[in-house]
This record gives C-alpha cells, structure tokens and sequence, in this order.
C-alpha cells in the first residue's frame, strides 16, 4: 500500500468516457518516466505503488505536491508540478479505463492506492536506471 494517501474530493477522476485534462501541482505532482523503465520501476515497487497513469509509452506515478521539487535530476525521468516554471497538465482517464493503448490507468486508483510514496519511487527510479541504462547512476548533479 502506498504511504502517501489523498482525499478523493475535491479532486476525483473524471466520469464517463472522456479524460480530463488536470493542473498538476494542486492535489497531486506527477513523475513521468519511460514505459520499459516504468515496468522494471512497478516491478521494483510490488504493492507499495500508487496509481499510475500510462499514456502509449510513458507513465506517471501521481506523487504528493512538492515531494520530487529538489530531486537531483534521474535520466530519463521527468517531474512535472509544484516548484517548476512551466505548468503542467496530465490527461486522466475514467477509472474504469485499464488498458490502452491511450490513456489508461496502468496501476488502477483505489482505496488506499492513490500516491506513491516519493522517496521510494525516486530509489526505484534510480536503481531502474542503472538496470537498464548500465550505468553507474541514474542521478546527475549530485
């Protein structure tokens, strides 16, 4: 189960068919990463993922606002939210959308499953890059 938990109001995801486009930063941040080291990263996670959006071949963990804002930066990966110039916004499918090749919840949403605790998907993320990269470390700048 993830560690971080969010309320579903006022923010839930969108009802019937269509994905909503939502401002990344008020209820949630998102982390994007690449769908090959995305599976090694849910791999490395098990249960204590949260939900993860996929979209063709990137996914998005939804992670508590401001927790990846001083991040060293991971290659390949993206932190898109609170404390960054531009603003983003994700496409969020129904919840009932599973499987894609469009926007789906790869990891579904739930009661208890929501956001991914931070720190450990940036060791997730880090150790994923070393794994696929076959590099010494997936961190810049440290």
């Amino acid at each position: 189960m993830a560690a971080d938990s969010l309320k579903y109001e006022p923010w839930a995801p969108p009802s019937g068919a269509d994905v909503r486009m939502v401002q990344v930063g008020p209820y949630w941040d998102a982390v994007r990463a690449p769908e090959a080291l995305g599976e090694r990263v849910l791999a490395l996670l098990g249960g204590a993922t949260g939900a993860v959006i996929a979209d063709y071949n990137l996914m998005y963990w939804l992670i508590r606002p401001g927790a990846a804002q001083h991040w060293p930066r991971i290659r390949q990966v993206q932190t898109l939210g609170t404390g960054r110039l531009q603003t983003s916004y994700l496409g969020v499918p129904p919840i009932d959308r599973t499987s894609g090749p469009y926007v789906h919840w790869r990891v579904p949403l739930g009661p208890g499953r929501c956001l991914t605790d931070a720190n450990r998907l940036r060791e997730a993320l880090v150790r994923a890059v070393v794994a696929e990269l076959g590099i010494s470390t997936g961190e810049e700048g440290r």
